[in-house]
């Protein structure tokens, strides 16, 4: 039983699949039916590649493994059973015999006023989807307001966090933006202003100084405003209080301050470093032999730095998943015998749009054309599939005007920042994870760096970035939309089948744990919303 189809999980399950070959039963949990590549996540965001290009279905690429669609709410590791709840609600129990625990991250929460209610994180498509439909939207209506405060405040994005995401979000979306106000531009000669914040003392920390000071440049000369050793104090619906005093007037937050481990891993029950499983050198549970665990849901030692643990990057979930996978054959007597993970690195590389790039492949480091050429092979040798149709994206998007609309998909009550699963949308009446804690009480530092927050960047981390804020030009509450051409009867609960039987057995099975509200959305508002943001 594999738990995630993140790099770690995906990348277990296709080993296992191929060492044991119909040998043993191999189930991959997962609440999605792709895998996310998430280093392309903000060329979705920039309308750059579309959606699906960066998914990778898991049917179709994992050949002997028995998929079921479901997210993970408890794991009992005495009865070896994990319990979930599938798309539609319905609950089921998983028995299994190994155990691989891949759950991967979730977006990191600081103790700032307002933040949980006015921004996004960067986790997963939905998130990508509604920040780029936000974007366009504010800069569409600043075009049209003859208000110039409201209008700069349109046109005035904030990103919290300049680690791998944050620094693509705000250069992707930065070119974006310019794009979209030459076709529609603001009055009184507005344009576009996008501002990257960070505690950390330069973009890109966790990256060779060289290379931070070449994206750092690129930033700038392209009109960001880069501050360093400063972040959000408070968030409000209207704007942003940094720490330095300055209020910035601003309809979009974008939060990328990097992850924590899934709360499903606090669940356990088993000990933790800074939330995450601990384990030893070959992926296994101390105490637990029958329980293994890899990616950012796992502390694993580094064997080439004693006494700490490997960061939270996809290059190191990418690599345990395929030990993990070993591991695990070897322990039911298939395949090789079994090895401690070790690790060596092979760079890092950050697409900060156009033909520009910060890389450093095997330690050369690199920028400018040459760069980007290196960083886009990289993801294309790297993606388990759908190369033909990213590259094709990028040379339309070279040759071609790049389509400026929204699609009015994902509205933003839907991409919760505090949520257990960023990488599905937020229903109304959907089930809450049982048994598993929103959020941490108190995360354990205050700082604006991401903690290894994209995805494997050559090298980068596992996880994301930010988008807009809650409320911000979207319905804080959507219940059902009411049918006009529905029959005179209350539309206040689900509407009732005529074609179906009257047994209670031919439709799904009703929840008595439901709330009776039909539309939970995001923490709720107390200021009445902007007329003008819609």
């Amino acid at each position: 039983m594999i738990v995630g189809a993140g790099f770690a999980g995906y990348r277990a399950a296709r080993t296992l699949a191929r060492l044991t070959r119909d040998r043993a039963d191999v189930t991959l949990l997962n609440p999605t039916d792709y895998f996310l590549y998430l280093p392309l996540l903000p060329q979705v965001a920039a309308g750059i590649l579309e959606a699906r290009r960066v998914t990778v279905s898991l049917p179709g690429t994992l050949h002997g493994v028995r998929m079921v669609l479901g997210e993970a709410d408890h794991v009992d590791l005495d009865g070896r059973t994990v319990h979930y709840s599938d798309p539609e609600g319905g609950i089921g129990t998983l028995a299994y015999d190994r155990l691989v625990l891949c759950v991967g991250s979730v977006n990191k929460l600081l103790p700032v006023p307002g933040v949980a209610e006015h921004a996004h994180g960067f986790r997963g498509l939905p998130e990508a989807l509604y920040l780029r439909d936000h974007v366009t939207r504010q800069v569409e209506l600043a075009a049209t307001e003859d208000d110039p405060k409201v209008c700069a405040a349109r046109c005035t994005f904030v990103v919290v966090g300049a680690g791998y995401t944050g620094t693509e979000v705000a250069a992707q979306m930065q070119l974006l933006t310019d794009r979209l106000a030459r076709r529609h531009p603001p009055p009184a000669g507005l344009r576009p202003r996008w501002i990257l914040l960070d505690v950390a003392p330069r973009v890109l920390p966790e990256m060779d100084e060289r290379l931070s000071r070449t994206a750092d440049r690129v930033l700038r000369a392209r009109g960001v405003d880069v501050r360093m050793g400063t972040s959000v104090k408070e968030a409000t619906h209207d704007g942003v209080l940094l720490t330095d005093g300055e209020s910035v007037a601003s309809r979009t937050l974008v939060w990328c301050v990097g992850v924590r481990p899934d709360p499903l891993v606090e669940a356990a029950g088993q000990p933790l470093e800074r939330g995450r499983l601990i384990v030893d050198p070959y992926l296994q549970v101390p105490g637990r032999p029958d329980v293994f665990a890899c990616g950012d849901a796992a502390a694993v030692p580094d064997l080439e730095r004693p006494g700490a643990f490997t960061p939270m990057t996809a290059q190191h979930a990418w690599r345990q998943g395929r030990v993990a996978g070993e591991n695990v054959a070897a322990s039911l007597g298939l395949g090789r015998r079994r090895r401690a993970y070790r690790h060596r690195d092979l760079g890092f590389a950050v697409d900060l749009g156009g033909v520009q790039a910060a890389a450093n492949p095997f330690g050369i480091p690199l920028s400018g054309p040459a760069a980007g050429a290196v960083t886009r092979g990289y993801h294309l040798a790297a993606l388990p599939g759908n190369r033909v149709r990213v590259a094709a994206d990028w040379l339309l998007d070279a040759v071609l005007p790049r389509q400026g609309v929204q699609l009015g998909l994902v509205r933003s009550w839907s991409v919760p920042l505090d949520t257990a699963s960023p990488e599905l949308p937020r229903v109304p009446g959907g089930p809450e994870r049982a048994g598993v804690p929103k959020r941490p009480d108190v995360p354990e530092r205050a700082e604006g760096a991401e903690q290894a927050d994209g995805p494997e960047r050559a090298g980068a981390a596992e996880s994301g970035g930010g988008s807009p804020a809650a409320g911000r030009g979207d319905h804080p509450a959507p219940g059902p939309v009411k049918r006009t051409d529905a029959p005179d009867h209350p539309a206040s609960g689900p509407v009732k089948r005529t074609d179906a039987p009257d047994h209670p057995a031919s439709g799904p099975v009703k929840r008595t744990d439901a709330p009776d509200h039909p539309a939970p959305g995001p923490v709720k508002r107390t200021d009445p919303p902007d007329p003008a943001a819609e």
